[in-house]
């Protein structure tokens, strides 16, 4: 038995997890620095995922000082809320308009223990809200278009979360408006329990985030509430927070009645001559502290701050990506790829690989009880499936389990309500928690029916070809089709009937028809075995993408035309302040803004100009 003999640097790479055989081949001193380089890169990678899940949390103040006050009045038309499809597309647009799940569900708990709405009611705009924060990592998955087999993987991995959404609304839906199973099964399990009311849930990530976000904005969140319960007050505050520490008092003030009867009581009435006065206690704000964000005190109105704030998070949540990105892939190449790819992807030994995909649920589950945020797990790793590293398989279930994440988050926040809100909120909750619970028994434990991620594939690989698909989809799902079904309910359930049973009925049959085409060609008429009947703007992307492409041309020409007609004219500006040297370096401007577009140079007058035919869109 022979010893093997190890240099003290090779223990230190191993005790230290990074693997030594990234780096064989140098000596001592080379693997030393190669240790503090990937120290570094980790270093930096936790400075990115930091900002990066900071400009998520101000992405969603943006949103809600643009659209907060407008969500708040959608909610106040309760005679909308009581159709159930209204209310579903009134959750997508309110969560998709301030970006945040636990507000709009915050807002309905509001109502509820208000008496402003039913807790039969309030399930749908829950189910709404469940579709509308998955609408984050969808948006996040444009970010890697650049590359179009990440894209390809990066928007399956998004959108993933949204068919499991829309899949589970459209079945689970009508079940509860026929049947009512989740609002008697949550108030037979509230009142079973004797509950009181709890400590406030746990805040871990607010705790590191906050400290940079609340130098950037704070929000006063009660406005969209007071405005959904009706409180005209609050239509004209802001929703910025000036003062961060205020102290509700009460002062006794001397004030004259027209009579002793109008006296707050017997003891402090008292008369003055021909006046009658009285004590009553009148209640006041004391302003002690002053917040120290940027737009603190600031004159701007809600939608300027909002779009400010819209503009910079989006920027800094590109930019951290972009790294984010870069980095993990100058990180995870070669061997490191592949044993964590082997790693994060294989399924336990057999008989307990089955156990893989409810283990990943638990690991989703507990990250978004961490992070308090299923928007932000769901993101956070959207560009890791991008780059290969997790499967669209196994992001699956992580995606589910942190569908329950954020569900237990609002569960505990509602044990933490007052006494009189406890049973609504907590009924509230407990309907979320159970929504996503039933739709993972429909759409997980049999592999058929997993069939989120077949649609998720298919539309990965569309939006890879014609990528302005993605923008098209992201804006049809999220805002015209919530939008046009509103209009539809405002107008009456009739108009709404009328207008969706035709749309769904050939949906269906369309859905029916691929499949036949697939698996039983025979079973169908000739004419129907394939859709070549069609003009083929119906059946294919193709002619739109012409269009696409032909409208993006045209732009990018205009844009050229505008670059240089100014270039010319400050050439012509240059050649009159120093002509000599004009005529040495540039002697034929619009020449050399051809070059600079990568055209021939060519006189203008004998040849017109030429613009590049394969400019595609994207």
């Amino acid at each position: 038995m022979h010893c093997v003999e190890y240099e003290p640097i090779d223990l230190l790479l191993f005790y230290t997890s990074i693997p030594v055989f990234c780096f064989p081949e140098l000596d001592g001193k080379g693997k030393i620095l190669c240790v503090f380089k990937n120290i570094g890169k980790f270093i930096l990678l936790l400075g990115l995922l930091y900002f990066f899940v900071c400009s998520l949390d101000v992405l969603s103040s943006a949103f809600q000082l643009v659209g907060g006050k407008a969500a708040g009045d959608i909610f106040k038309d309760g005679s909308v809320l009581s159709n159930p499809v209204a209310g579903l597309v009134i959750g997508v647009l309110v969560t998709v308009m301030v970006q945040s799940s636990s507000t709009s569900s915050s807002i309905i708990v509001s109502m509820v223990s208000s008496s402003l709405l039913s807790v039969r009611h309030g399930i749908p705009i829950i189910m709404g809200a469940n579709i509308g924060t998955s609408v984050t990592n969808t948006i996040v998955a444009l970010m890697q278009a650049g590359d179009r087999n990440e894209f390809r993987r990066a928007f399956a991995g998004a959108t993933v979360h949204d068919f499991f959404n829309w899949l589970s609304v459209f079945v689970l839906l009508p079940i509860e408006v026929a049947s009512g199973y989740l609002y008697h099964l949550t108030d037979v399990i509230v009142k079973s329990f004797h509950l009181e009311s709890g400590e406030n849930a746990p805040d871990l990530l607010k705790v590191i985030t906050d400290p940079f976000t609340k130098l950037i904005i704070q929000l006063d969140k009660s406005v969209i509430s007071g405005i959904a319960t009706g409180d005209e007050a609050a239509k004209n505050k802001s929703l910025v927070k000036n003062w961060c520490k205020t102290e509700n008092s009460l002062t006794a003030v001397n004030t004259t009645v027209s009579s002793s009867a109008n006296c707050t009581s017997p003891d402090l009435c008292w008369a003055d001559g021909n006046l009658t006065w009285t004590t009553r206690n009148v209640s006041g704000t004391e302003y002690i502290k002053k917040c120290q964000h940027i737009f603190a005190g600031s004159d701007l109105p809600d939608l300027a701050i909002g779009l400010i704030l819209l503009a910079f998070s989006l920027l800094v949540l590109c930019t951290c990506l972009i790294l984010i990105v870069k980095l993990l892939n100058s990180v995870l190449k070669g061997q490191v790829a592949s044993v964590i790819k082997k790693t994060l992807n294989t399924d336990f030994p057999f008989p307990f690989s089955w156990l893989t995909g409810y283990m990943a649920m638990l690991v989703g589950a507990g990250m978004t009880f961490i992070v308090q945020s299923s928007s932000v797990f769901t993101s956070a790793i959207t560009p890791l499936v991008g780059i290969g590293v997790i499967s669209i398989e196994r992001a699956y279930p992580l995606t589910l389990g942190s569908n329950i994440g954020t569900t237990t988050t609002a569960i505990l926040a509602a044990l933490a309500s007052p006494g009189s809100r406890l049973k609504y909120s907590l009924q509230i909750a407990l309907c979320h928690f159970f929504f996503n619970i039933s739709g993972i028994l429909l759409w997980y434990p049999i592999p058929f029916m997993r069939i989120p991620i077949r649609l998720s594939k298919g539309l990965g690989n569309v939006t890879a070809k014609y990528r302005w698909f993605a923008i098209f989809y992201l804006l049809f799902c999220f805002f015209l089709i919530p939008l046009a079904v509103f209009g539809l309910s405002v107008a009456g359930w009739q108009y709404l009937v009328g207008v969706a049973i035709p749309i769904l009925t050939v949906l269906v049959a369309v859905v029916i028809i691929n499949v036949l085409q697939r698996k039983k060609p025979q079973l169908l008429p000739h004419r129907l075995q394939n859709w070549g009947f069609l003009p083929k703007w119906m059946r294919s992307l193709e002619p739109w993408d012409n269009v696409v492409t032909s409208v993006s041309s045209t732009c990018g020409r205009c844009c050229c035309c505008c670059c240089k007609c100014c270039r010319r004219d400050k050439g012509e500006d240059v050649a009159k302040e120093k002509p000599t040297k004009s005529l040495e370096s540039y002697v034929n401007p619009i020449s050399l803004a051809d070059e600079e577009n990568n055209l021939p140079n060519s006189p203008p007058i004998t040849k017109p100009k030429q613009t590049d035919s394969t400019t595609t869109a994207f």
